[in-house]
């Protein structure tokens, strides 16, 4: 998914959630063309193993390799300003990425990052059985994270979505980066808003509030949104994902703008100083 780079404000880099692939969910799509309409060039990839990438469906073997995939991939795309926004739990990929590469990147915007407590001890003692099994426990999440009922048939219907509980594995894999982010929140330096609704029974509100009060970014927001679940952006009525949609385009819009009207001035200098020696 990708809409082009000619006269735009700056790209916007999609790391999705875990189910479904970028391309392959309406309501992806649509937050694509919102960011689109706004003036950024969307891209937007499936992880090994999600949409219609090879792999077996819905399995993260090692959760470093898939932050390294997106990585190769997103940083052959330059010339504008890059802001990574990452949905659900691509949210700790975004935070791998900023971490991983500080200075390419040019600001974050993350939705929730770690997973709810009840699962934790649980998922520890379970790893040793086949990781491949989908036995993590719990109601299916897509009850308690989407709160429309339609986008949830929606989801279910989309062959490229992944169905039923996670993995072992890929339940384990998130739960260890997770705890891994936890302990490093102070490494994330570059601009960043992170997203969550009041009401999210998927993952940890006190860790988004935590990343607001550790990390060294010296541009950072958090916003908490009352009444809301966990999909913020495609899973809310569509007054509650107006509210989040205006909140996240503003973001990007305000700092694109900031760092193009540097990058103008210092090319006017820059320009300038060439006329003066000739």
């Amino acid at each position: 998914m990708e809409t082009g780079q000619a006269r735009t404000k700056g790209l916007a880099l999609l790391v999705p959630w875990l189910r479904c692939g970028d391309q392959h969910h309406y309501e992806q799509f649509r937050t694509a063309t919102r960011l689109a309409k706004a003036g950024f060039a969307v891209y937007g990839m499936d992880y090994e193993g999600h949409g219609k990438s090879e792999g077996l469906s819905g399995y993260i073997s090692n959760f470093d390799d898939l932050v390294d995939d997106v990585s190769i991939h997103y940083s052959t795309i330059c010339g504008k300003m890059r802001f990574l926004l990452g949905e659900s739990m691509g949210g700790a990929v975004v935070l791998l990425l900023a971490r991983k590469k500080p200075d390419f990147w040019d600001g974050a915007l993350s939705e929730e990052v770690k997973p709810h407590p009840v699962v934790i001890s649980i998922l520890i003692k379970l790893c040793s059985f086949i990781p491949t099994w989908k036995i993590v426990p719990g109601s299916d999440i897509l009850d308690i994270a989407i709160k429309e009922p339609h986008i949830r048939t929606q989801v279910r219907e989309n062959e490229f979505c992944y169905k039923g509980r996670p993995r072992l594995n890929t339940a384990y894999q998130l739960l260890l980066v997770s705890l891994d982010l936890e302990k490093n929140l102070q490494e994330v330096s570059i601009p960043f808003i992170v997203l969550h609704g009041e009401d999210d029974k998927v993952t940890e509100k006190s860790v988004s509030k935590m990343l607001y009060e550790v990390a060294s970014s010296s541009d950072k927001t958090v916003k908490l949104y009352p009444n809301m679940w966990h999909a913020l952006l495609y899973g809310e009525t569509p007054e509650n994902s107006e509210i989040v949609f205006t909140d996240v385009i503003k973001w990007q819009v305000d700092r694109a703008s900031e760092s193009n009207g540097r990058l103008e001035s210092e090319l006017k200098h820059k320009h300038d100083g060439v006329l003066k020696h000739k």
